[in-house]
């Protein structure tokens, strides 16, 4: 059991590696760990619990609850909904914390936990999760079972929530394709589209848990070529695809072509730094230097956080930004509790292009034409730190920054290398300042000095 307690959540197979006696004994060690942060007894606690469309979701929450009650807590069950809005419901209501029980964008046999004190912040390996692993493996005494749940909906108020941080009247007319991967996206985000100037197009919009279409994850290039088809069959202005639990979002141009996440949190940060003039934004090392480039140019100042939904919202409480964003698709917003969504990006982007006069591709090609990133390169070596260790000491020359990884910046390009926390891989991200043909080059030179070719 103890491999299913991850960096940022737990997870695993559902019944070989996590099972529902499992979530009956996490609910309960989060109901202690919780207990202990918030300085409370069990009995004074009150927990937010959302569930996906995963086949083994409703006996997984329903095991986790059950362990919830019997530690004491009172539990605010809103069923099946979307990740984000079990952030929403533990930040609007002041909760003491909250349980999702998702595996995002795992394939259909995966189960698990994601984890949330007040706040909506997030619960890690480092900050709360390995308690909780600790008190599983050791076993916790009985609790006094005086716990109580009441359901409730909470679309209406997130629906508002969401709809009051842009201008639904700015948005529009528009053609989009949407692609909820058999996720949570449809019910999410489903609702407030039908309310705004647009033709929708939906493809895999119906929550399944099966996912009979494709895996839930975007990222992956042979899960966007049925919506990047779409895209151009239908002469649609843009797509928007959702990873499983919605709390991610990825855009696909008019072109069928894929914006990657550094780009679009570029002109995320613009549209923000609009609104609030000076702001700080957040972005990861791996990011392109088109996020701090775009956001000096806009008056804004720029931070840089450990990779990871955990780390992110801590460091967006620690700066007070504004938005943070991860290459990844996650999108932190100040103003809903400092967490990730996959609803906002999309409504801010609706209205980007709606306001503009350019198209998203037109927009996305002035950051390809002059930032040439390889993506993320991965690559399986036997001692992963040794590994970072040498290419380290390769490049002495460049400016050495270790806060996520290793990151070295050089006039004209820079790279970010990073260790998995899963698997004895390196995971690599490059760019050139000077031409697609310069990234290719050093690109090679680095993952000749990585594998040892």
């Amino acid at each position: 059991m103890s491999g299913i307690f991850k960096a940022y959540d737990i997870r695993g197979i559902h019944g070989s590696e996590m099972d529902e006696d499992d979530a009956r004994e996490i609910g309960r060690a989060f109901v202690e760990v919780l207990a202990g942060l918030r300085r409370k007894g069990p009995e004074d606690l009150m927990v937010g619990l959302g569930r996906d469309m995963r086949l083994s979701a409703p006996e997984m929450a329903a095991a986790l609850r059950e362990g919830m009650i019997e530690q004491g807590a009172r539990v605010l069950d809103a069923g099946m909904v979307a990740t984000e809005m079990l952030y929403f419901l533990v930040g609007s209501r002041d909760l003491d914390g909250g349980a999702m029980v998702t595996a995002s964008h795992n394939p259909a046999a995966y189960t698990g936990v994601k984890l949330v004190r007040e706040g909506a912040l997030a619960l890690s390996g480092d900050a709360g999760i390995g308690e909780i692993e600790s008190l599983v493996e050791a076993g916790i005494p009985e609790g006094p079972g005086t716990g109580s749940v009441e359901e409730v909906d909470i679309a209406p108020e997130f629906r508002q929530k969401a709809l009051s941080l842009v201008d639904p009247a700015a948005i529009g007319p528009l053609k989009v394709v949407v692609d909820g991967g058999n996720g949570m996206a449809g019910p999410m985000i489903g609702p407030i589209l039908d309310e705004l100037d647009l033709e929708v197009i939906p493809t895999y919009f119906e929550p399944d848990g099966t996912f009979p279409d494709h895996e839930p994850n975007p990222l992956l290039e042979e899960n966007r070529r049925a919506v990047s088809a779409a895209v151009t069959e239908a002469g649609a202005d843009l797509a928007i695809a959702w990873d499983g639990d919605a709390d991610r979002c990825f855009f696909i141009d008019g072109t069928g072509a894929f914006c990657d996440g550094d780009f679009i949190c570029a002109l995320l940060a613009e549209a923000m730094l609009a609104r609030d003039p000076g702001g700080c934004v957040l972005y990861d090392p791996r990011s392109s230097r088109a996020v701090p480039d775009t956001v000096a140019a806009s008056g804004g100042t720029t931070a840089l956080s450990r990779v990871g939904h955990a780390f992110f919202k801590a460091r967006m409480r620690e700066e007070g930004a504004i938005f943070g964003g991860e290459v990844s698709g996650h999108y932190y917003f100040r103003d809903f509790f400092n967490a990730d969504s996959g609803t906002l990006p999309a409504l801010l982007m609706l209205e980007l292009i709606s306001r503009s006069d350019m198209s998203l591709a037109e927009l996305i090609q002035g950051y390809r034409s002059r930032y040439f990133i390889s993506g993320e390169i991965n690559s399986e070596v036997a001692d992963p730190l040794a590994v970072i260790e040498r290419v380290k000491a390769l490049h002495a020359d460049g400016l050495i920054d270790e806060l996520d990884g290793l990151s070295v910046d050089y006039p004209d390009w820079h790279f970010n290398l990073r260790a998995s926390n899963t698997e004895p891989l390196l995971r690599l991200n490059l760019e050139s300042l000077v031409s697609e043909a310069d990234m290719e080059e050093r690109r090679d030179a680095l993952l000749a000095e990585i594998r040892g070719d």
